[in-house]
């Protein structure tokens, strides 16, 4: 008799729930290549139930004290801070990151919630008096009702904490999906909002696939969706989502570019390259997959990328050692090593080459190490397609209008860099690109959780960013109230007599 595999439930209305279905996934441990859980598949049905149980939730919290809110944020926050270090396992354990890359992923994800916990301010209205004689004008803003979050894999707790910790503020409730290939940290906080004191059926977990998804975009009790991924399916959930009357936020793939010009600091650059590039191994939205030299910069800056990225410490996620770990799935680094093959192929010179590492002791993990794709041109298949894996491609140009004219051709618009220590070079450069987030010798310029993040062209469907001022408004809609109360005079003598009509 094998061992007894772990069995991951779906959280509905403050408990841990089965469901109906009877649908399961493996979960895997990426640094060993074996199986670790399962996880239960949600039916339309369970959604439903989830769906069900927001919608009761809703009632009464929707109707809630803003500082009966913020208690329940500020007691949820303080509960993650003291959780970092076993969240961060889980994560490691489930994607395969390190420890110390999940640990960061954490706090990223609190910074959202501090955010959250100012709701009060946020929240504010307008009011203006005499607009009129005697007429005064207010506004005020109203959660929407159940809202649902669909979210990937690559960032298990911070993604879904770029939803659900607004959408609550306001007053919604919610309903997330997270992806079903490490599933257990989204578990983990729903246990942490209910130890906070957040009401039962407020937050709920459903995991699933395609089936659960389409479920979420159909059910007319669900306002509103909010999604993170490739661009194919962003777009599928916004037509769909958007088609039956709801709001939707959906976030795309990304080809992200840094430039490095003549005048950058070769060993500066270089290594926020290395880190951009092969942090997470490569399985960021934000990830700079694609280096785009100036100029003379190119072969020196090839030559010390590769220095650094062949001394990458590559191994599971949970050894202290390790800079970076394995990709999610063995069909994950099976798809990276054939853009690899086919950039090879199709012209590119490979000068880091991580196919085929084997990591002593975990031979059948998904290991691809740092790769370095030189001479590579935008018709080949490792520029064009999001790789989301270890691997940079190196780009020529011959002045940053050149390489402006490069980016801008890219269908994606998500995130973009600039190497430089001329002001004039940069500000042409932030300038003249379209892309939503811009880094002046930052390689991946996440905002802070009180800005919006979000990007341009095929990485953003729909208008909305997520989290900060955006996302506040995402998850609410406003009410403009014009109000007169007329003077009316009346005199009445009091009179001890039995009142009768008159």
């Amino acid at each position: 008799m094998g061992p007894v595999v772990r069995t991951i439930e779906h959280w509905i209305d403050g408990t841990s729930a089965n469901g109906t279905s009877a649908r399961r996934s493996q979960v895997w441990n990426p640094a060993t290549g074996q199986p670790q859980a399962e996880v239960v598949l949600a039916s339309a049905a369970d959604v439903d139930t989830a769906v069900q149980a927001a919608k009761r939730a809703f009632a009464s919290w929707s109707q809630s004290s803003l500082s009966q809110r913020t208690k329940v944020l500020f007691a949820f926050r303080e509960l993650v801070n003291a959780h970092v270090g076993e969240l961060a396992e889980i994560v490691s354990d489930e994607h395969g990151k390190v420890v110390s890359d999940a640990a960061g992923e954490v706090q990223r994800g609190l910074e959202v919630v501090e955010f959250a916990c100012g709701i009060p301010q946020l929240l504010k209205g307008d009011y203006s008096d005499q607009v009129s004689r005697g007429i005064d004008a207010f506004s005020f803003r109203e959660p929407l009702g159940v809202c649902a979050g669909i979210t990937p894999f690559n960032f298990p707790v911070m993604v879904p904490m770029w939803m659900h910790p607004v959408a609550i503020a306001c007053g919604n409730t919610f309903v997330l999906k997270p992806s079903e290939r490490d599933p257990s940290a989204s578990l983990r906080i729903a246990e942490l909002w209910t130890e906070a004191g957040l009401p039962d059926g407020v937050f709920n977990v459903v995991h699933g696939d395609k089936e659960a998804v389409d479920a979420l975009l159909d059910h007319p009790d669900v306002e509103a969706i909010s999604f993170v991924g490739s661009t194919p399916i962003a777009k599928y959930l916004h037509q769909r989502g958007t088609t039956s009357g709801k709001r939707v936020q959906a976030l795309g793939g990304a080809k992200n570019h840094a430039i490095v010009l003549p005048d950058a600091d070769l060993d500066f650059a270089s290594g926020h390259l290395v880190a951009a590039a092969f942090g997470s191994a490569g399985e960021r939205c934000m990830a700079i997959s694609a280096a785009v030299t100036v100029g003379g910069a190119g072969d020196a800056l090839v030559e010390a990328v590769n220095a650094k990225a062949r001394d990458v410490v590559v191994g599971p996620g949970r050894d202290q050692r390790s800079e970076m770990g394995p990709v999610v799935t063995a069909q994950a680094r099976d798809r990276i090593i054939g853009l690899i093959d086919a950039g090879e192929a199709q012209g590119g010179k490979v000068t880091t080459d991580g196919r085929g590492l084997v990591v002593p002791g975990y031979e059948n993990g998904f290991f691809v190490g740092p790769t370095v794709v030189d001479q590579v041109t935008p018709e080949m298949d490792v520029y064009r397609e999001e790789v989301f894996g270890p691997v940079l491609s190196v780009l020529r140009a011959d002045s940053v209008d050149a390489a402006i004219e490069l980016i801008n051709a890219n269908p994606y618009g998500n995130g973009t860099a600039i190497f430089t220590n001329s002001g004039e070079a940069a500000r042409r450069f932030m300038r003249g690109v379209k892309v939503g987030m811009i880094g002046i010798n930052v390689p991946i310029p996440v905002p802070m959780a009180y800005y919006s993040f979000g990007g341009w062209k095929d990485s953003l469907f729909g208008q909305s960013h997520i989290h900060g001022p955006e996302g506040v408004a995402f998850y609410t809609r406003a009410k403009a109230v014009t109000s007169r109360w007329p003077h009316v005079e009346q005199s009445v003598d009091s009179s001890f007599h039995f009142p009768t009509a008159q």
